[in-house]
């Protein structure tokens, strides 16, 4: 009986485990997101998004620590850029977002139980839950760190430093239109330990359209079924870019391309 009291104290006594640092930035983010989704729109309310906004930024700086990515500032903002949940661009990637003076290179960093977490939150959108197969897919490319769609043409093979634990390069095209053209842009992601770190460069390399895969999408669309003209152009849009895919390798420009995908990595504090 004695020892079972004794037992009962020190239970007792111990504190409770203090939540994951993850956890308190999720909660922050959580309740601001309540809060400026249900709020009037104002001046004042915008006054204070900002503030939230970088009071997050200033929790992300504390989670993901000093970060040195070549030829960006040392700085970064939160990439989590709206907490009004009517807002187009909502449900970015939480890390912290650094970009170039020209704006062409982007990059973001954040931790793997925050990627962890936000691959939960974008179940519904398609998004890959295993981490490894996410950031090879489209669909994570699509809503992580970008307002605008995206269309993953080729993965593009990397070669990464030993320390690193996963690192994934793939070439494709953004917009708020047509996503069949030639891919320029070229997005990297790498995980070491803790941290994940995500690049991207637009205008990244001069690519032009394969002739055999334009006849797989003038095939696709000449298709009578389905009769939805969307439906089909999404089959032919599926096709043509596995098209792509497959020829890439063989093409003029494909050296450069993985040139400057490992490029892009190699800037990134894997080492």
């Amino acid at each position: 009986m004695r020892l079972l009291a004794l037992l009962c104290l020190l239970v007792l006594a111990t504190p409770a485990r203090a939540a994951a640092p993850e956890q308190n930035y999720l909660g922050l983010r959580d309740r601001y997101i309540a809060k400026f989704s249900k709020a009037k729109e104002s001046d004042e309310i915008y006054k204070q998004h900002d503030a939230a906004l970088k009071e997050l930024a200033g929790v992300l700086r504390g989670l993901v620590g000093p970060v040195a990515i070549k030829g960006l500032p040392a700085e970064g903002r939160s990439n989590v850029d709206t907490l009004f949940k009517s807002d187009i661009g909502f449900g970015h990637l939480d890390g912290l977002a650094f970009a170039s003076e020209d704006g062409k290179t982007r990059a973001v960093v954040t931790t793997t139980a925050l990627l962890k977490h936000w691959l939960r939150e974008h179940r519904d959108d398609g998004v890959p839950q295993e981490s490894g197969a996410a950031i090879k897919a489209d669909r994570f490319y699509y809503h992580a760190i970008e307002d605008a769609a995206f269309a993953k043409y080729a993965e593009l093979p990397v070669t990464k430093p030993a320390p690193a634990g996963a690192a994934a390069a793939v070439l494709g095209l953004r917009g708020n239109g047509d996503l069949k053209g030639p891919p320029d842009e070229i997005d990297v992601v790498a995980i070491k330990d803790d941290k994940v770190y995500f690049i991207v460069t637009s205008d990244a390399v001069k690519t032009a359209e394969i002739p055999a895969c334009q006849k797989v999408w003038k095939q696709m669309m000449a298709r009578k079924t389905p009769q939805d003209a969307m439906a089909r152009e999404d089959q032919a849009m599926d096709a043509y870019t596995k098209c792509f895919a497959k020829e890439a390798p063989s093409q003029s420009w494909y050296t450069a391309a993985v040139k400057k995908a490992q490029s892009q990595l190699d800037l990134l504090p894997l080492r």
